[in-house]
């Protein structure tokens, strides 16, 4: 049974949320799960054929024990902090860098976002990750799963602890944004427009879909009445609901 979520942002303007299952979140862990080993199989072949490369000849370099067995620990604790990075950071960096997204999460539909629907930041992502250390350890998520069922929200511990709910993926409208007036996309001014705001109108963008069409344009109307000003130029021929995607799609990746 599918469930939603109803989000309000500081401006009192309420979002609904489809929350993305426990099939299709396991599915995408298992897709990144793949690439992560697939990764890691491919630098041990890598690193096996080239140290098979520097021990078939050549002079043989006597190097003093205190000196080999610190070459052996630097190596050691590279190993172990790459594979760190390649199974904890790898979420962190995707997440943070890629809006929420992982490349199973991506290729499922689904990301995360923070409590009132705003993007994830890199802090949520890497105390939703840590926590994620200790739940992949107890069961191999068997503790994430239970969780997810019996939340409401349907959020693991790491959810909990750091403020955020994975969604389903709703995607611009990338056909409805208008032709021409690139400047829009270098207007400077735009810049003068507070987080919040940012993260507002990238919340419509993404959910104007699942609105009918009065309250989309109220909506649009009501956001877009203090955007306008703080443009650098008139965008009078652009309705307010244009030019609210077409911002969410070009001006705001930016800034």
């Amino acid at each position: 049974m599918e469930r939603t979520i109803d989000v309000a942002t500081g401006e009192s303007v309420v979002f609904s949320y489809e929350l993305a299952g426990l099939g299709s979140r396991f599915l995408a862990v298992f897709v990144d799960l793949s690439i992560q080993v697939a990764v890691l199989v491919a630098a041990l072949i890598a690193f096996s054929l080239l140290a098979a490369g520097t021990s078939g000849g050549g002079a043989v370099v006597k190097v003093p024990p205190q000196a080999a067995k610190l070459g052996e620990g630097i190596l050691l604790g590279l190993f172990f902090f790459g594979l760190f990075m390649l199974f904890f950071g790898y979420f962190i960096l995707f997440e943070w860098l890629w809006e929420g997204r992982t490349p199973g999460k991506r290729l499922l539909g689904i990301r995360v976002v923070r409590d009132g629907g705003f993007p994830v930041d890199f802090v949520s992502s890497v105390i939703r990750n840590v926590v994620r250390i200790l739940e992949s350890s107890l069961g191999f998520y068997a503790i994430s799963g239970v969780c997810a069922l019996l939340s409401p929200q349907n959020r693991r511990l790491g959810d909990m602890a750091a403020g955020t709910i994975v969604v389903r993926d709703q995607r611009y409208d990338r056909a409805y944004a208008p032709s021409g007036d690139e400047t829009l996309a270098d207007d400077p001014v735009v810049r003068d427009l507070s987080v919040e705001q940012r993260d507002l109108i990238r919340a419509y963008a993404a959910r104007r879909s699942g609105l009918n069409a009065e309250a989309r344009t109220a909506l649009a109307a009501t956001i877009a009445s203090v955007v306008r000003p703080k443009l650098g130029a008139s965008y009078a021929h652009l309705d307010d609901d244009t030019l609210l995607v077409y911002l969410a799609q070009h001006a705001l990746r930016s800034v």
